[in-house]
């Protein structure tokens, strides 16, 4: 049996999603894969997995470090641990679920993948696969998003529109959640939509970007989508990269080699992204500023690639450290460390109230005990004047 060479993570780190295909019956079936490469795509490791059997993508890095895995055909949520440890999410729903957005409260929101219950005729006589409902259910999905507290909690689900793609089944297959936290941006991929949903007011909003048919020249089709550090989307169209604003105004285009690319990851740097092409199984690594592929790399599986992520190293709040952050907590560092007198400073001068306090309590007991020895004293000068009137009521007598 091949056996796994996960590497230690490393800031940088490349992980793709390359299902082994191995099923004759089945083109999406095959042993689950995660291949490893360093920040230029050199081949690092393997992690191979036992609990999945289509599939397998949506690959994401929550704030532990904790990488998240899907398979949405057999309804399996994996994390996989910086130790290489595979754990179940068997407390979660068994549902579609193909990807996740994490909010800054530890909570996330889970997509579900799948709609419906039928497959569009003209699709279902090219596929080779057969879409399973999830358990106890009579139909695929419901194409929503599910949104749980940072412990698997189920907080609420929320009514997502769809589009489903060419196929009509697909739901919501990728999302950002905005920078605010307050606007998840998806899609049904090969879908002409690029939707958004309130999720502080649980409502739909008006899609960001929008086609309806007849399309000039190939139809429009939206598929991963990623924020980067300048709050601006990067959206994968296929055969190129758009940078999209929050107006839903695309700002530019870096155009990439062939067709199929529909998995995005954007570098620690915010300088670079790399991109998964599912129909050829490449991955690329492409300057944003000029979109020129500096990097690449083949998995040796074509129409498999379904997952990029990058590891950008973790803090102890869990935020992505880049080179720039770990500057300025340098400095941070170095600054906290000028005035490090001043908690002394401050540990004297408690000290110094608590002694006044001291003597305050000493001088408060001293006094009273002064007024009984005054009492005391004067004692015997009544005892002496009681006994002279004595002796002289004798001597009248």
């Amino acid at each position: 049996m091949t056996e796994s060479t996960l590497k230690p993570l490393a800031t940088g780190d490349v992980f793709v999603a390359a299902t082994e295909l191995n099923d004759p019956l089945d083109d999406h079936a095959g042993r689950g894969r995660i291949l490893q490469y360093d920040a230029n795509l050199r081949p690092k490791g393997v992690l191979w997995l036992d609990m999945t059997s289509h599939l397998v993508g949506g690959l994401a890095f929550d704030a532990r470090g904790v990488l998240w895995a899907f398979d949405s055909h057999a309804f399996v949520v994996l994390n996989i641990h910086p130790d290489g440890r595979v754990q179940l999410r068997d407390d979660l729903p068994a549902r579609a679920f193909s990807h996740v957005s994490f909010a800054k409260d530890g909570s996330f929101y889970l997509g579900e993948h799948l709609v419906g219950d039928s497959v569009r005729p003209e699709i279902a006589a090219r596929m080779r696969t057969k879409l399973a409902f999830f358990p106890g259910g009579d139909r695929f999905g419901d194409g929503h998003v599910w949104h749980f507290s940072a412990t698997g909690h189920l907080l609420r689900e929320l009514a997502t529109q769809t589009h489903g793609g060419m196929g009509g089944f697909l739901g919501v297959t990728g999302s950002a959640l905005s920078p605010d936290g307050r606007t998840l941006v998806y899609c049904s991929e090969t879908g002409p939509r690029l939707m958004r949903y309130d999720v502080v007011h649980d409502r739909q909003l008006p899609d960001l970007q929008s086609f309806q048919p007849p399309f000039q020249g190939p139809p429009e089709m939206f598929f991963g989508i990623a924020y980067g550090p300048d709050k601006l989307l990067y959206v994968l169209r296929g055969a190129r990269i758009d940078v999209v604003n929050d107006a839903g105004q695309t700002l530019r285009s870096l155009p990439l080699e062939g067709f199929g690319w529909a998995t995005i990851a954007i570098a620690p740097d915010g300088r670079h992204a790399y991109v998964g092409n599912f129909l050829e199984g490449r991955v690329a690594k492409v300057a944003l500023a000029s979109g020129a592929t500096v990097a690449a790399a083949t998995t040796g599986q074509p129409r498999a690639l379904a997952g990029v992520v990058v590891y950008g190293g973790r803090s102890k709040s869990g935020a992505v450290v880049t080179k720039k952050r770990a500057a300025s907590g340098r400095k941070g560092a170095a600054r906290a460390k000028a005035p490090a007198k001043k908690p002394r400073a401050a540990v004297k001068k408690r000290a110094a109230k608590k002694r006044g306090a001291a003597k305050k309590r000493v001088a408060a007991k001293k006094k009273p005990a002064a007024k009984r020895g005054v009492a005391r004293r004067r004692a015997p000068a009544h005892a002496a004047a009681k006994r002279r009137t004595q002796r002289g009521r004798r001597a009248r007598r």
